[in-house]
């Protein structure tokens, strides 16, 4: 029951992270289009909704993996439960929260190391 109750407040910081993420990818991306270090790159609505749709697909798994708290809880049983769930819930949240991140990240580290590159000519 203490999982469950969780799981709202779970959800609602992947939906948050996942528009963020998305949003800090659209302004790495839109910088490297404009300096002209990634010449093939677009940002469309089917590349908006297909990683709208992967996203959400990564909800679900998240969800899934999600239950690794009440499972190890049951493995581990621990003495102080309490602060075994708060801390395993934590570490959870924040790992998933950070983890829609790491894609922008990636790109802008791609950007920063080919920024002084020349650019593809245009066909």
């Amino acid at each position: 029951m203490w999982w469950a109750q969780r799981r709202l407040r779970y959800n609602i910081g992947l939906v948050v992270a996942g528009l963020l993420a998305f949003a800090a990818y659209v302004a790495v991306v839109d910088r490297g289009i404009s300096k002209g270090t990634m010449p093939g790159a677009e940002i469309t609505l089917f590349t908006t909704a297909f990683q709208g749709f992967g996203y959400l697909l990564m909800m679900a798994i998240a969800n899934l993996c999600y239950n690794l708290g009440p499972w190890s809880e049951s493995i581990i049983r621990p003495t102080d439960i309490e602060t075994y769930r708060r801390v395993a819930y934590w570490l959870g949240f924040w790992f998933s929260v950070l983890l829609p991140f790491a894609i922008p990240a990636l790109v802008a580290w791609s950007y920063i190391i080919h920024r002084g590159t020349t650019p593809m000519p245009e066909p």
